[in-house]
């Protein structure tokens, strides 16, 4: 048997879907994106939402907005991917790592607290696997260093502290006391790369919560300047009679998401209550087969938080980094894809030559050492599920 890590799960709706706008005549940014924005603002409970070419250039374009660049910091955690942490190098700020807390994927909150200072601008917190960070204690955290924060643009002073730019790459569809992810942090990007819950093949979204202040038409408007080379007129716009004059009034960036991709969207939000309600099963079963076995993993449902089921995380208790790789092999063998989540940044390349040094983050070590995650996506069998449990168990001993 084989089983894939994370496949596309494609059906004839988003063919029909993709297949409509190919015959439409209109095949980049155009009706299909401004409605698939429109019911992704609905389904986050937000006024708007922007959808680019990815969950990255969505936060990097929340920190340009916030006009952050060189002489701010910005804070995230070392234990993600690299792009919640590249899109502050992109702008010119200084990144700043805080370790995880111990024996947790989420940042140390007391290590986060000690990072701020007046040139903090932004922290960006990292929903991993799907589960909602606790932005309470951000948020109080954040409130009781504003006698630091330094405004150095409208939507900053407006804002009144420092910014908390959620990576919500994997957690479309989370919930966390009766708030959906979006809704929760000033800024959330979404990511619907090609082995996400819901995929527009690449791309990604952009949410923010209304500011007192700023118009979010404004706000909108400067997103779509971001991400068409600060065009006056989108290329729709341009083809009416006559209306072939443009001005661009600044040199930005390109980053736009296409009709065909914002097709695949459209055909998988309309399923993706269904696509939710799967991996819920899936995790379940993965849960209560582990119980007794030498496995951690993460909880991603309770009585106030429901994650959007984006990765099953596993610690395999006793065993270490090379030990694990090995089960890793093991489980190859079998014909069974596995991933690890992730090489924290300080071991890797780019961020060694920007000073970071893993033995400044135990923690987040410690939560890489013996991490494997097993295959979670909604092209799974009931047969295929079984087949990973039983195979995992006899590789871990």
């Amino acid at each position: 048997m084989k089983v894939l890590f994370s496949p596309p799960d494609i059906t004839e709706r988003e063919i029909e879907e993709v297949v409509d706008t190919l015959r439409s005549g209109w095949i980049t940014t155009g009706p299909k994106t401004k409605l698939f924005e429109q019911k992704l603002a609905e389904f986050s409970h937000t006024s708007k939402a922007v959808c680019l070419n990815s969950a990255t250039a969505c936060a990097e374009m929340a920190l340009r907005a916030l006009g952050i660049g060189p002489g701010d910091e910005v804070i995230t955690t070392a234990y993600t991917y690299t792009a919640s942490a590249s899109v502050v190098c992109h702008v010119g700020a200084k990144l700043v790592l805080v370790d995880t807390a111990k024996n947790s994927h989420e940042m140390d909150y007391e290590k986060l607290e000690a990072a701020i200072t007046e040139k903090t601008k932004a922290v960006i917190p990292v929903d991993l696997a799907g589960i909602v960070c606790d932005y309470n204690r951000i948020f109080e955290i954040l409130e009781r260093k504003k006698n630091l924060f330094r405004p150095t643009n409208e939507i900053q002073r407006k804002i009144g502290r420092v910014a908390v730019v959620a990576d919500g790459a994997h957690a479309f569809g989370a919930v966390r006391e009766g708030k959906k992810c979006g809704e929760i942090a000033d800024f959330t990007s979404f990511s619907f790369h090609a082995v996400k819950n819901l995929t527009t093949a690449e791309g990604g979204a952009l949410v923010w919560r209304d500011i007192d202040g700023i118009d979010n038409e404004e706000l909108y408007k400067q997103f779509m300047l971001f991400s068409l080379h600060g065009q006056s007129k989108d290329a729709l716009a341009k083809t009416q009679l006559g209306a072939w004059e443009y001005d661009i009034v600044e040199p930005y960036f390109k980053c736009n998401m296409t009709d065909i991709m914002a097709s695949i969207g459209l055909a998988q939000l309309e399923r993706y209550p269904k696509i939710l309600a799967r991996r819920r099963e899936i995790i379940q079963r993965y849960d209560e087969s582990f119980v007794g076995e030498n496995i951690e993993h993460l909880h991603h449902y309770g009585k106030d938080f429901s994650s959007s089921g984006h990765l099953y995380i596993t610690h395999v208790l006793g065993k270490n980094r090379e030990e694990c790789n090995e089960i890793i092999r093991k489980m190859a063998e079998k014909g069974i894809a596995t991933n690890v989540h992730y090489k924290p940044l300080p071991m890797l390349t780019a961020y060694k030559k920007l000073g970071f040094d893993i033995q400044d983050y135990p923690n987040a070590y410690r939560m890489f050492s013996n991490e494997i995650t097993l295959p979670l996506h909604t092209k799974l069998t009931n047969e295929e599920v079984e087949y990973v449990i039983q195979s995992f168990k006899e590789c871990i001993r």
